[in-house]
């Protein structure tokens, strides 16, 4: 009977805590998620935890409307900027901050908050606001099982966060603008005592994309041309040049650069090759 007693004894503190007894390591009911996205030059994470429907009315029932909200479960859901970035039109200084929604049925207040490691919303403080704006939610054809976030959208500067969970779904605009940082590194490096074929490479496929001087882009095009003969060399001056309209060069370049696209098997730059000594020709 004491040992009984004991043994009984023994079963039951290993469960209880601080007793120095291992504990039970089960599946978390909300997992934890992270998703990030490069944007600009650069990056956004979220971190967050993701809880499911498993038969509930949510919206308005299990979080109330018109109440802060952690936006998913257990501790506040975080967002970190690596640089400054603009959140829906506002800009919002690099570092971490609580994500905290406010659900409504006509429209959505997103909060960015400087308690980043609070514990749900139950310590939120207004004061620490850093930014808040409202968004209009919309129906989903579908519930979603899963509290999701993802970043959708998305081009080399800019990216929506959008959030979904049962018949509803929101989202804002992340942007990041790189072009004064990059215009700054072409202007240092291309002035530098020794610059190498990449760098002007670069400088004249940013000058190409954001329509600025052409002339100045063929030039470091044709630079990169006399150490780096490589078929995209040429196809990057081609395409400079049929875009200033200097269609002899253009038509040079692209005949030149052809075939080893096409050994390389290539299709992208054979088809761009081929597109311009076509149209050139028409000239």
């Amino acid at each position: 009977m004491r040992l009984f007693t004991i043994t009984s004894f023994l079963a039951a503190i290993a469960f209880l805590p601080g007793t120095g007894f291992s504990q039970l390591n089960l599946p978390a009911a909300s997992p934890s998620a992270t998703v990030a996205q490069g944007i600009g030059l650069g990056e956004v994470r979220i971190d967050y935890s993701r809880p499911s429907l498993k038969g509930r009315k949510i919206f308005g029932s299990q979080i109330p409307y018109d109440a802060v909200w952690r936006t998913g479960a257990n501790k506040v859901t975080n967002i970190v900027f690596s640089k400054d970035m603009d959140v829906n039109g506002n800009r919002v200084t690099a570092g971490k901050y609580a994500l905290l929604t406010i659900p409504s049925t006509g429209e959505w207040t997103v909060i960015l908050n400087k308690d980043a490691d609070s514990w749900g919303a139950y310590t939120y403080n207004q004061a620490n606001d850093v930014l808040r704006f409202k968004v209009k939610p919309r129906a989903l054809a579908k519930p979603e099982e899963h509290f999701t976030i993802s970043f959708e959208d998305f081009t080399p500067t800019q990216a929506h966060v959008v959030i979904r969970w049962e018949k509803v779904q929101v989202s804002f605009p992340v942007k990041q603008d790189p072009d004064a940082e990059i215009m700054a590194q072409i202007g240092s490096l291309t002035s530098a005592s020794e610059v190498n074929a990449g760098t002007y490479i670069g400088a004249a496929n940013y000058y190409f994309d954001t329509n600025r001087d052409l002339n100045k882009a063929f030039d470091w095009a044709s630079k990169a041309l006399e150490s780096n003969k490589a078929f995209w060399v040429y196809a990057l001056r081609a395409k400079i040049a049929a875009k200033a309209g200097k269609c002899d060069v253009a038509v040079q370049d692209a005949k030149a650069g052809l075939p080893e696209a096409k050994k390389a098997n290539d299709m992208s730059y054979v088809l761009s090759l081929e597109k311009i000594i076509k149209d050139c020709g028409r000239n």
